[in-house]
């Protein structure tokens, strides 16, 4: 058993203490239903989080606080969340586990790893570090007021809404610049080159007048249904509160990136670097891939990999009858103009064409499918330098807004055309989409875990979803399943190269050096990449330990049960019951076969 947080431990005995001074004074009220008390108190804990988070309710179409930004690095809230941690954590120790069900005890150990690893996060300042290239809300705005994100500008109130959730966010900036100040004074800040392609992103929102702004697009775009009145009226409140408080804040924000920020960043490029790095990274590696292994062990798994996926790919140049070694492969495979669209409409139109065909090739593999729509949009040109290949946001559980595949043209003659079925494959169908459609639209899930997520699963899954390929019916050219052993080569790229920086104080130019010696890959992406894993340590290890497990679980379940392996009940069942720590899901998975033996 692990112990508990002192401030917990507290708690809980405050509990009992008041619970047993009421049993001497008064009757012994009736024992709540172990059951009905862990649901209730998922759902108090889901609306308090969404009063405190508001964008969090608007990206689920829950559209009550849409008025509000939250402070989300401000003090207050920080220590708003720590309080919330340790008060459910201690209520949820009150309720008896062993008479839980077992999809109740499911809920129960999820619910309590979250609320244990927030808190132990707590001790490392990531909210001094709000800014880089990578995410960054600065950037997430934009979006958002363009009107092509979670906020909705269907309605007068959703506008207004909009003009006041402007005020939140402009103190969330000035919270923003007043953390990267004290970063500056205890060390804790972002590698320079990091910050080299943060301010060309925030500068490209400072324009002269409000038309000018991404921000005036929900203006362009009003309903045509608004009364002469309202959208008068809210296109003057549009351009003062662009004019007088958004264009201020990204002006704010550049000047003093450029003037005083950029000076103190870091020549360093890996969390070991900074204060109480390397536990930093050690706690990211373990809530990342709800794992216990170690960043050696991993980078192992990683060169492991990445030996195997070149043995595969021979295969494919003895396949399309290539002469020469692998570095000359590599070589052909980035630079042959067949690989290539010349116009970035054409990355574009070349997803879009795949839903329909991908959409009834996977049928046979699921017997379960998503009701919520998606499409295919290109990442905008502000974020696209640095943003990745692909991307995909969830869409709302009633289907009024679509799930999104973000395909990223930017420098097309770095986007391969035999790196597309792979990429679909991960982002849409039977990728992202399936997995997080089918995980919001179940309305069985308590809040957390409906709306909530584990990285290694997601990642996993998406990777995984890529190796069906052959099974559903695409990859039929050998280029395209070259363009899967690559993606797939990536991501085990990607465990050495994120433990390399992070953990082996490897320099930026050794992890693109890396890259170029093991892969095909262009220069755009080798850095965009590299860039990345600066940003969010970490992150990049979910996709390859995700993928190893499913897959594992899937060797597993086809030799015990033999003929009676269903490939749609398994797919099934990693589905069904949403994210969750790859160590539940292997006990769940192994229930399962147990359950048909």
């Amino acid at each position: 058993m692990k112990t508990l947080p002192a401030a917990v431990l507290a708690a809980v005995l405050l509990i009992a203490a008041c619970s047993n001074e009421q049993s001497a004074t008064e009757p012994q009220a009736e024992v709540a239903d172990p059951a009905e008390a862990l649901h209730s108190l998922f759902d108090e804990f889901f609306e308090r989080g969404l009063e405190l988070n508001p964008m969090r309710a608007t990206s689920i179409g829950d559209y009550r606080f849409n008025d509000k930004f939250a402070n989300s690095i401000g003090p207050e809230h920080r220590e708003a969340n720590r309080i919330m941690d340790e008060e459910f954590l201690a209520r949820l120790i009150e309720i008896d586990r062993e008479q839980l069900s077992r999809q109740d005890q499911l809920s129960y150990d999820m619910f309590r790893l979250n609320r244990e690893q927030s808190l132990q996060g707590d001790r490392f300042p990531g909210h001094l570090q709000p800014i880089n290239q990578f995410y960054s809300t600065l950037n997430s705005f934009v979006q958002l007021g363009s009107g092509t994100s979670v906020h909705p500008f269907k309605t007068v109130k959703h506008y207004d809404d909009w003009l006041a959730r402007i005020d939140g966010f402009v103190v969330y900036a000035d919270q923003a610049v007043e953390n990267m100040k004290q970063g500056m004074q205890q060390g804790v800040v972002q590698p320079r080159i990091l910050m080299e392609k943060s301010l060309p992103q925030i500068e490209s929102q400072i324009v002269d007048t409000a038309e000018e702004s991404g921000f005036w697009a929900p203006i362009e775009n009003m309903p045509e249904e608004f009364s002469a009145a309202d959208r008068e009226r809210l296109s003057a409140a549009f351009k003062e509160a662009i004019e007088t408080k958004v264009l201020p804040v990204y002006s704010r924000m550049a000047n003093f990136m450029g003037d005083e920020y950029m000076g103190a960043a870091r020549e360093t490029v890996g969390l070991y670097a900074l204060p109480d790095g390397p536990d930093w990274y050690a706690y990211n590696v373990k809530r990342i891939t709800t794992t216990d292994l170690t960043p050696d062990e991993i980078h192992q798994i990683g060169l492991n990999e990445v030996a195997r996926i070149h043995d595969e790919m021979h295969s494919v140049m003895e396949e399309v009858g290539f002469e020469g070694d692998l570095k000359e492969f590599f070589d052909f495979m980035n630079n042959d103009d067949q690989f290539y669209f010349d116009e970035p409409e054409q990355l574009i139109q070349g997803y879009q064409a795949m839903s329909e065909r991908i959409s009834e090739l996977a049928k046979p593999l699921f017997n379960v499918f998503p009701k919520t729509g998606f499409e295919v949009r290109r990442v905008e040109p502000f974020r696209e330098a640095s943003a990745s290949g692909g991307s995909y946001r969830t869409g709302t559980p009633d289907g009024s807004r679509p799930g999104v595949f973000y395909a990223n043209a930017y420098d097309i003659k770095a986007r391969p055309i035999w790196g597309m079925e792979s990429l679909f494959l991960h982002e849409a169908i039977p990728g992202h989409h399936f997995q997080r459609s089918l995980q919001v639209e179940n309305e069985e899930l308590p809040g957390f875990r409906r709306f909530g997520g584990y990285t290694a699963f997601t990642e996993g899954w998406g990777l995984y979803a890529e190796s069906l390929g052959k099974e559903i019916g695409v990859y039929t050219d050998p280029y395209q399943y070259f363009g899967a052993l690559n993606a797939e080569l990536w991501r085990s790229i990607r465990l050495v190269v994120d433990t390399g920086l992070h953990e082996k104080e490897w320099t930026r130019q050794d992890v693109l050096d890396y890259m170029y010696d093991n892969s095909p890959v262009k220069e755009a992406r080798a850095v965009s990449e590299a860039e990345r894993f600066m940003a969010i340590p970490g992150q990049a290890l979910a996709y390859k330990i995700g993928q190893l497990k499913i897959r594992e679980l899937r060797t597993y379940a086809e030799e015990q049960l033999g003929d009676a392996f269903d490939v749609t009940d398994f797919h099934t069942q990693v589905l069904m019951d949403g994210p969750m720590p790859l160590s539940m899901l292997e006990a769940k998975i192994n229930d399962w076969v147990a359950a048909q033996i």
